[in-house]
């Protein structure tokens, strides 16, 4: 289904004077701070973040899983919720795919109906954590580190074949996550299985196309738990280095052990070129998933002030970083969720832009410890949801999405066209 902007439009009359009487009391308070709210609306209605394809239906753990219904079962039908969700938002222009569980069958189709729902596409992403029916080498005991050359060059030649299938949709990336490693000490020899994966990476690096980039994500555990092969940023930058100048670190936010200071670990990076982009997402003990913002929101404020700083004082000429939600949704509308995780998102970028960078270096400089904190604690703690609100409502989405949302029914809907059965393809 699609929304129609006129339906937008009229759910934003019923909430507009509401809005512009807490945008104007906002817009009076910055501008007496020397802000300029019109740039840091524009920064906000041009940031966009992509959605994976397999956060569209109901996560679940490994003691089991709750239909939402109405959940996509087909490429089209996930397609199809990211322009709602982009429809609502004006934030989510684009999709990411995993394969094999979206393996368009007619490249081009798939690619004329994203566009009609205004959505490009993403990081294209490998999947060597699984065997797939009929595969002729398991990944059981690794993939691209594997021992047995047979297994490495079946996962090689799925990432040659992912990059063949990203090239066909547009694409211009390729991210690979490895489940790689050991969950007993003696099962594995470090070196050698660093040296193997490094000699992979580096024939899939060889292989994609000249403008296209490499993202190389890291994970401490899980589902190894005694060791990963690529276990944190460090070893994810020295594998980027070695395969080339189009190969960077990617930072998913639940892939660090508790209290990991991930905000110094985007600092370097910017600061060595190497910064790929982000997987965004929220965690109390691990790699939990969850909706971004709901547990920690000044972390996430603090590596988006890194960010902003970075992206100013770009020496290293990082690129343009890739952003993506990585959640995975058990008791919520999936929908609902990654409007959230967008909100969440939207909002701290906000706040990182109203820091006055030129003012916390003076307070650094005469060690003023005092004044630097509060001047971040300012910024984080100034409400800028009618900026986020006036952005979407200027851009063409829902000045509340979530209400839209409901308003519209869109899950009663999606339950009606789809039932109450289905079950989205993927984890």
């Amino acid at each position: 289904m699609k929304i129609a902007p006129a339906q937008v439009n009229s759910f934003n009359e019923t909430c507009i004077a509401s809005h512009r009487e807490k945008f104007q009391f906002l817009g009076d308070q910055l501008a007496k701070r020397g802000i300029d709210v019109e740039h840091v609306i524009q920064q906000i209605k041009d940031f966009q973040v992509a959605i994976p394809s397999w956060a569209l239906g109901m996560g679940g753990t490994r003691f089991g899983r709750f239909s939402m219904g109405g959940e996509p079962s087909t490429l089209e039908e996930k397609i199809g919720d990211v322009g709602i969700i982009h429809a609502l938002t004006q934030s989510a222009g684009a999709i990411s795919l995993h394969i094999p569980w979206d393996i368009p069958e007619n490249p081009q189709a798939i690619k004329d109906l994203a566009a009609s729902h205004n959505i490009v596409f993403d990081a294209v992403n490998s999947n060597t954590f699984q065997d797939q029916p009929g595969q002729s080498n398991s990944y059981k005991h690794g993939s691209l580190c594997h021992t047995n050359e047979a297994v490495r060059s079946l996962a090689v030649q799925h990432n040659k074949e992912v990059i063949d299938i990203g090239v066909a949709l547009g694409s211009k990336s390729l991210t690979v996550w490895l489940a790689d490693g050991s969950s007993f000490p003696g099962q594995l020899n470090f070196r050698k299985a660093l040296s193997r994966t490094l000699d992979s990476l580096k024939e899939i690096y060889n292989y994609m196309p000249a403008d296209w980039k490499l993202y190389i994500e890291y994970k401490p555990y899980e589902p190894n738990f005694y060791s990963t092969v690529i276990q944190d940023w460090g070893t994810s930058h020295l594998l980027a280095n070695e395969c080339g100048e189009n190969a960077y670190c990617l930072v998913d936010l639940g892939h660090h052990l508790p209290n990991t200071n991930i905000e110094q670990i985007v600092s370097t990076l910017m600061w060595r070129g190497k910064l790929g982009g982000f997987h965004f997402n929220d965690s109390k003990y691990g790699d939990d998933d969850l909706t971004v913002g709901s547990i920690k929101p000044y972390q996430l404020f603090l590596i988006f002030n890194e960010l902003v700083y970075g992206i100013n004082n770009n020496d290293a000429n990082n690129p343009p970083l890739a952003w993506m939600i990585d959640a995975s949704h058990n008791v919520k509308d999936p929908l609902e969720d990654l409007m959230q995780s967008l909100e969440a998102i939207q909002l701290a970028y906000a706040q990182a832009l109203i820091v006055n960078h030129a003012d916390l270096e003076k307070h650094r400089a005469a060690n003023d410890v005092t004044q630097a904190q509060s001047l971040l604690q300012d910024a984080y703690r100034t409400d800028l949801r009618p900026l986020v609100q006036e952005a979407s409502k200027r851009s063409g989405g829902a000045i509340d999405p979530i209400a839209c949302y409901r308003k519209l029914q869109i899950r009663e809907s999606l339950i009606e066209t789809r039932g109450l059965e289905t079950t989205a393809s993927g984890l």
